[in-house]
């Protein structure tokens, strides 16, 4: 089997890695995310017009004679809109509908949810804490399931590792897109992109796990360098990761593309974690595993 110089070239892979997640850093803080009503509260409004859609100027004029200032609208396809405004009881959303579509032929509600703050807040709170237990529960296990593999490697630092590659690199990417996409396209994140989030650090794990079992099957089996049997785990688990990353990826290009409004960005989202979390095992885990050996050898 030819082998790939891939940690041979580790160095390549630390920049290309340190500039995405640099890049990622940089939107973050100067786009912050837009939460969505899941985490604010607030009503959110899809509708379709059968006829000519109003421009968003013309709706937030409209909206702006009934009473509400500071909404969002943004749209959808070539005939829908999404409208966000502040939480409506069931009487004054059915009072506005009346007034757009007394105003523009052809109206259809395709959706309408509303969350109150302090749901909202709970829900943002419940958020935050599930993906905190959820990278220490990521770290315990690999430490543990690698407790018996403590030479020339200390078992922790494979958890650390793995923590590093999956909260690092593929939580944080995504985020940076996703703040650039709130910038531009308005796009908010809500419970189903935390959702993905929680989706993306399992599979990422999942993958850099199969990598560094094969390692520690090659450290107990064959010979050479920790260096060189690094190099061949890699080697001999890359056509599966791969392949699997690719059979995963087809399907959520068919969800952004046709699963309409509510599962775009959640595939969106699900589609560049998985690629950052392919390359993470493959180019930042196990490099990552080198370069932590030579320095405890030092």
């Amino acid at each position: 089997m030819r082998i790939l110089p891939i940690i041979k070239y580790r160095n390549v892979w630390f920049v290309l890695s340190g500039l995405l997640v640099a890049a990622s850093v940089t939107a973050l803080l100067l786009f912050p995310l837009r939460l969505g009503i899941d985490f604010t509260g607030g009503s959110l409004l899809e509708l379709s017009f059968g006829g000519e859609p109003p421009t968003t100027a013309e709706m937030r004029d409209l909206l702006s004679e009934e009473g509400y200032g500071d909404v969002m609208v943004q749209p959808v396809g070539e005939s829908g809109m999404l409208i966000r405004l502040p939480s409506l009881d069931e009487e004054t959303h059915q009072g506005l509908l009346s007034t757009i579509a007394a105003s523009h032929e052809g109206v259809e509600e395709l959706r309408f949810e509303s969350i109150g703050p302090a749901i909202g807040a709970e829900l943002r709170q419940k958020a935050q804490w599930s993906l905190v237990l959820v990278l220490i529960a990521i770290a315990v296990y690999v430490a543990y399931a690698f407790r018996k593999v403590s030479r020339p490697v200390a078992s922790w630092k494979y958890g650390l590792i793995t923590l590093i590659a999956a909260l690092l690199h593929d939580v944080l990417i995504p985020l940076g897109v996703f703040a650039v996409l709130g910038r531009v396209l308005l796009v908010e994140i809500n419970s189903a992109f935390i959702a993905a989030m929680l989706t993306i650090l399992g599979f990422s794990v999942h993958d850099t796990i199969v990598v560094f079992d094969r390692i520690r099957e090659n450290l107990l089996k064959t010979g050479g360098t920790f260096e060189e049997i690094v190099e061949r785990s890699v080697n001999e688990t890359l056509a599966r990761s791969i392949n699997t990353t690719i059979t995963t990826l087809l399907p959520l290009f068919a969800i952004y593309a046709w699963g309409g409004e509510t599962l775009k960005y959640f595939a969106l989202a699900l589609i560049v974690g998985l690629v950052a979390g392919t390359y993470s095992s493959i180019f930042l885990a196990s490099p990552l595993l080198v370069v932590f050996k030579r320095r405890s050898s030092r």
